[in-house]
């Protein structure tokens, strides 16, 4: 029997990122249709870990976390798999809604490695 892996959706940027200072710029989001709300960040006492709360609900009502990692050379922005949401249109969405907000936080970051290409790439409205 074969096992299919299945790759989660993530976006990696070139380089670290303060999630402290990101934390206090963070603005929660809210889109009425489908709904998709990231309410809070939460960054751990080390500063290399956040997670941010979300809901979606498109054609089901999921409740998960998008994880941001970061490093000395790259930050990853992905599903947080203890959550492990169905890997909805909204939900992928979520995560290119973060990395929107990383980029306006910090400018000079950029995409080296993604499987959401066309969510990093859509034009995303305020």
């Amino acid at each position: 029997m074969r096992i299919k892996c299945l790759q989660l959706p993530h976006i990696v940027l070139n380089k670290e990122v303060d999630l402290f200072e990101f934390s206090r710029s963070f603005l929660p989001y809210f889109q009425k249709s489908p709904l998709i709300k990231i309410s809070n960040i939460y960054v751990e006492n080390n500063g290399l870990t956040a997670l941010l709360r979300v809901v979606v609900i498109d054609e089901l009502h999921q409740e998960f976390f998008i994880q941001i990692s970061t490093g000395t050379k790259k930050t990853t922005i992905r599903l947080l798999p203890l959550t492990d949401p169905e890997k909805t249109d909204s939900v992928k969405r979520s995560i290119s809604l973060v990395y929107c907000q990383l980029q306006k936080f910090d400018s000079s970051l950029v995409v080296t490695k993604s499987n959401l290409w066309e969510y990093v790439n859509m034009e995303i409205s305020p």
